[in-house]
């Protein structure tokens, strides 16, 4: 059984999730610090999470295919991201930046802001407040939105397979490797990644679970 799908989807996975961590985070700061526009700008933000993802890939495919804008940059500086690990790294981020990015907030918005306030008369600068009271009070949160961020990447197949398709070795990840094996008639080997793929999201939905606990025996 070749395992490479494993390795390229946690690589890819691992790289996304990096990505969407910072990016989810300071998003969820700067919406629940709006007063104007908050709906619309949440509703942008979240729109990956209910748009199919041959329609996110679609999308990425128009952003950064070699006739685009954005592709004919990348190419002039000797970058591409069609067909290539990088280019599903992008796909999974896009595709699992919603789920941090609303847990994240979801978090944000339970803060006490009487600490925030305490903290800000006590001389903090706001990037200050922002590390010592923002982040340790939603850590939580925060830890929950990684996980799921890092499952949910785990097991991207829709924009993955339109913007970095099916190579062997280079761009095969697990549910590819699932697709892959029952359209050739392999079901076997479908069920073997099938397994490894239901264990991991079972591990990880346990994961949550414990920060979870972790979060209401706190309170």
């Amino acid at each position: 059984m070749d395992w490479s799908p494993l390795w390229i989807s946690f690589k890819i996975a691992a790289v996304s999730t990096f990505f969407v961590f910072f990016s989810g985070v300071i998003a969820a700061k700067a919406v629940t610090s709006m007063k104007k526009g908050k709906s619309i700008i949440d509703g942008i933000l979240s729109l990956p999470l209910v748009l199919p993802p041959t329609v996110l890939g679609f999308f990425l495919l128009m952003l950064f295919g070699k006739n685009s804008g954005m592709g004919k940059l990348l190419d002039s500086a000797g970058v591409n991201v069609i067909f290539t690990w990088q280019g599903a790294a992008i796909a999974a981020a896009v595709a699992s930046f919603p789920i941090m990015y609303r847990t994240v907030r979801g978090s944000f918005e339970q803060v006490d802001r009487e600490l925030v306030d305490a903290a800000r008369q006590l001389g903090c600068s706001s990037v200050q407040t922002f590390f010592y009271v923002w982040i340790p009070l939603a850590w939580n949160g925060i830890a929950s939105g990684i996980t799921m961020s890092f499952a949910r990447a785990l097991g991207e197949f829709g924009a993955t397979i339109m913007i970095a398709g099916n190579l062997p070795g280079k761009t095969r990840t697990m549910s590819v490797a699932v697709y892959t094996a029952m359209q050739s008639g392999n079901r076997e080997l479908a069920l073997k990644w099938t397994v490894v793929i239901l264990s991991l999201s079972l591990i990880s939905l346990v994961a949550i679970n414990f920060i979870t606990g972790i979060q209401y025996k706190d309170r």
